[in-house]
């Protein structure tokens, strides 16, 4: 385990691999260690991490620490205290909300997003996912999977109140502007049974900038990158080999993944 102090807080992160930095961002339900088998197959190419947000996994939990703007600031820092510039940064659920906020207070910093499970609006979120105790939202999000037991170890460690008070500070003025005017490239992964976040409606798509693109996981709910760990891994490497200011507009999910999985 490794960990950091952070405004005189204690913050835990990981580490593999090496070449250009790509961080790991987790979602309303769980810790770093979802990420896992993703970060096992970037870190081949990639020097990757992950930290556990603040009320997360074993990072410090303060209330004062919850809100969106404080999460943001724990990215911030965390990136400043370890030297990492110019990177690529993939979050899911509150992690891709904070991923977009870095890149776009940051744009000469990140070059580029993957976001899964990330709300366009209000109305896209459950009401549930900031109602119900983590232990219900787990049994609620999860599959019976293998792969799920390693959120579902970590759901004692998260505060309740770190759920409540990121999703609190949703507007609909910050989701709808969320992607306006984007200039890095941005790929939005759902997947298309997610009870948690729906998937943009087709309106909202076609209002996307240039450099953003949606792929649907037809067979994911919430968490796509465990349910189809080897799909969700084979586009993460093809996002990331784009070259630099690149759109992602041409990635799909490839017909040789979809047989190979099924």
């Amino acid at each position: 385990m490794s960990a950091i102090f952070l405004e005189q807080a204690i913050v835990h992160y990981e580490v593999m691999g090496r070449g250009r930095p790509v961080l790991f961002l987790h979602g309303w339900v769980g810790s770093w260690r979802y990420w896992i088998p993703v970060m096992q197959v970037s870190s081949s190419t990639f020097r990757t991490y992950a930290i556990d947000l603040w009320g997360f996994g074993d990072s410090a939990r303060e209330v004062s620490r919850y809100s969106l703007e404080q999460q943001l600031n724990l990215v911030d820092s965390f990136l400043e205290e370890m030297g990492i510039a110019r990177l690529a940064v993939v979050g899911h659920g509150l992690g891709a909300v904070l991923a977009i906020l870095y890149a776009r207070r940051h744009p000469e910093l990140v070059d580029r997003v993957m976001a899964a499970g990330c709300p366009l609006s209000t109305e896209s979120i459950n009401p549930r996912l900031r109602q119900a105790a983590p232990q219900e939202l787990a049994e609620w999000l999860l599959e019976r999977d293998p792969l799920a037991d390693t959120v579902r170890l970590e759901v004692p460690k998260m505060d309740p109140k770190a759920i409540q008070a990121s999703v609190g500070d949703l507007t609909e003025t910050l989701l709808t502007g969320l992607l306006k005017d984007l200039k890095i490239a941005c790929l939005l992964v759902h997947g298309s049974d997610d009870p948690a976040i729906s998937a943009p409606r087709p309106d909202q798509l076609t209002d996307l900038p240039y450099m953003v693109h949606t792929v649907l996981f037809e067979q994911s709910g919430h968490f796509p990158m465990i349910s189809e760990e080897s799909k969700f891994s084979r586009l993460l490497g093809d996002f990331l080999a784009l070259d630099s200011g690149d759109s992602p507009r041409e990635l799909q999910l490839k017909e040789e993944w979809k047989r190979r999985v099924r």
